[in-house]
């Protein structure tokens, strides 16, 4: 059966903390790229898919995070709906999960600690970045600068009395914060991702050290295969030895400065998955 449309979905308001509107727009651009290529879109919330619905999409497209709506996703997927990013991707980003994956394939990845919320001896000395060991962040206090013991552990106490059972510490790797966008895991020049963007963050002291810009692109494309991502972005800091290094990982971000370019992108890159290239 030729199914008639393809879903959007948006992700969850909880997880976009400051880029509600970027977010939301980012999808309802791609959305139209589709439209154009003579697609129906319908651009849903989690709440309104169900993994049950009689004519499934012809494919979706999502930047949603939660369990709940991804278990529905994997429904459909077992159905022979196509995704972009897959269920199976998105889970990879869970902090946890991440640290496991790049640990099997190899990625060079920040030093990173899974700990109790509760009861777990304090082994790392401070500064450290106390992270929720699941989502990214959604609200104050998953991520946390804990510059002593005492704000490590008051940290923990915060996520443990929210139901959070597992955190990540990470050391405070002082240098350049870079953030990056990128689609497709491969096929750019000199084994780069096939899109691939990166830029300062904005709200730092910029001390503008050198780094391998060819390296790095390849460091982020391993990144995104080891996690079965083809929509992504994600954080980097490049201390005074020139060696980027990975922060973290993300499905799908807001593509917020390269937003008309990105969703143009995103859409090729869908056409060629699932349409023919079309």
């Amino acid at each position: 059966m030729e199914h008639s449309s393809c879903w959007g979905i948006f992700r969850e308001v909880a997880h976009s903390p400051g880029r509600e509107s970027d977010d939301t727009e980012i999808l309802r651009l791609t959305g139209k790229h589709l439209e154009a290529r003579g697609l129906q879109v319908i651009l849903k919330t989690p709440d309104e898919v169900n993994g049950a619905d009689d004519v499934p999409p012809r494919f979706v497209f999502l930047m949603c995070e939660r369990l709940p709506v991804l278990e529905r996703l994997r429904a459909l997927e077992a159905r022979g709906v196509p995704h972009v990013n897959t269920p199976r991707a998105v889970l990879n980003t869970y902090r946890e999960r991440m640290i496991e994956a790049f640990a099997e394939a190899n990625v060079p990845f920040i030093e990173s600690r899974v700990v109790p919320t509760r009861g777990g001896r304090l082994e790392a000395a401070p500064p450290v970045w106390v992270k929720r060991a699941d989502v990214h962040n959604t609200q104050d206090g998953d991520v946390v600068l804990a510059p002593t013991a005492d704000a490590v552990r008051e940290a923990l106490a915060g996520l443990a009395a929210r139901g959070i059972p597992r955190a990540v510490l990470q050391p405070d790797v002082r240098g350049d914060l870079v953030k990056f966008y990128g689609i497709g895991a491969g096929g750019g020049a000199h084994g780069a991702p096939r899109w691939f963007r990166w830029f300062y963050h904005k709200e730092q002291r910029l001390a503008g050290h050198a780094f391998d810009q060819g390296r790095f692109a390849r460091l982020v494309r391993d990144a995104a295969t080891a996690l079965g991502l083809e929509v992504y972005g994600g954080d980097a800091i490049v201390p005074p030895s020139g060696e980027p290094v990975l922060l973290d990982v993300n499905a799908w971000p807001s593509f917020a400065l390269y937003r008309d370019e990105a969703a143009e992108r995103i859409a090729a890159h869908l056409a060629l998955r699932f349409l023919d290239g079309r």
